[in-house]
């Protein structure tokens, strides 16, 4: 296949998935927009600008989430259009074989991958990040309705008795919490004290504590600072609390190498990073699952059942990476395999599926 015709099937597929990609962008930024401006239309200093503006920085975080769909929508689209267009009948007229005009597909995919891992990932980290900051602050001082369906609670262990730590937010990868609780703990187990802060810092050796209520014999004291000593590690703390897509791509490296030096697994840390590794090559499988129904010519009316047969395929293979992921998070099983296999399995899946067909 010459130059020409794989630069026309590489731009044609580019189109498409930039096409798919805005459209489910609108798509989802107008559903987002509208549940949060339901959940903090009642909220002092609440304004439709600030729900826009919230919107629009988790907006890279969920599109993130969609990447595999959008990858097989598009090779999908990019297919069937083709078909329909009698150009791949000529192509293969021509004697062009399907792998040959399917390479320029599986080389956007790719970059696709690749340009989500290396750009929109970190773009994604630091946005929703700061979309959390700007929620936690409408939502500010509501330390007394913190639960135990909350945010994951900790527990540190002091000279003087045990310290059980919840809050509603957790903000800047683990080190800041919103609305928090600090429940202290006698020798016998018994809660003498509870504190509540507006915001609470994760320093060298201590708590730092903002707006603080006091909860003791009875009595509430309000208190502008407070500190509460720890033995707990940024590492550690982050371990436990920071969720690992708010990590950037770059920085997962380095975290999951710091907390193992300290005896932690980080498991969440590593399966992160491993499937964003696998990420491109995610895509590619999506588009030789897609090449398996959308290759073939149908005349109109038949290509339905083919196309949700596809669509069906893709989401079964979602499924299982999230279900593998799971594992591995859980450490049932290293986290280089639960990336992979998926991906190895889906690939060979769509590569034999096609040897069958192309060359009998």
């Amino acid at each position: 296949m010459g130059w020409t015709l794989g630069r026309y099937f590489f731009f044609r597929y580019v189109t498409i998935t930039i096409w798919f990609f805005i459209g489910l962008l609108a798509l989802v930024f107008l559903i987002d927009f509208t549940e949060l401006s339901g959940r903090t239309t009642g909220l002092p200093g609440f304004t439709y600008g600030t729900a826009f503006a919230i919107s629009g920085l988790r907006m890279p975080m969920i599109m993130l989430q969609t990447v595999p769909f959008v990858g097989l929508f598009s090779a999908m689209a990019t297919l069937v259009s083709l078909n329909r267009r009698y150009e791949l009948v000529i192509a293969r007229s021509a004697g062009v074989s399907a792998w040959q005009f399917l390479l320029p597909c599986c080389i956007g995919a790719l970059l696709f991958g690749v340009l989500s891992v290396g750009v929109i990932n970190p773009i994604a980290a630091y946005a929703f990040s700061w979309s959390e900051k700007i929620e936690t602050q409408l939502r500010s001082g509501k330390s007394n309705t913190v639960s135990a369906d909350a945010e994951p609670w900790i527990r540190q262990k002091t000279s003087s008795g045990d310290i059980i730590i919840g809050a509603r937010a957790i903000l800047n990868q683990g080190l800041e919490m919103a609305d928090a609780a600090f429940f202290v703990l006698d020798p016998q187990g018994d809660i003498v004290e509870r504190k509540d802060a507006a915001h609470a810092y994760l320093r060298d050796g201590y708590w730092e504590l903002q707006d603080v209520k006091v909860f003791r014999d009875g009595n509430i004291q309000s208190v502008a600072t407070d500190r509460i000593p720890t033995d707990l590690k940024p590492e550690f703390v982050q371990e436990r609390l920071a969720r690992p897509e708010t990590i950037p791509f770059y920085d997962l490296p380095g975290k999951i190498e710091v907390a193992r030096s300290f005896g932690l697994k980080a498991n969440a840390f590593a399966m992160q990073f491993d499937s964003l590794v696998a990420l491109p090559f995610l895509l590619v499988a999506m588009t030789l699952i897609a090449a398996t129904v959308s290759m073939r010519f149908a005349r109109m009316g038949q290509s339905a059942t083919m196309i949700l047969g596809g669509v069906l395929a893709g989401f079964l293979l979602y499924v299982v990476t999230v279900l593998v992921k799971a594992f591995g998070v859980a450490g049932f099983v290293p986290t280089v395999v639960a990336a992979w296999v998926p991906v190895v399995v889906a690939m060979f899946f769509g590569v034999t599926f096609l040897l069958y067909k192309e060359d009998g």
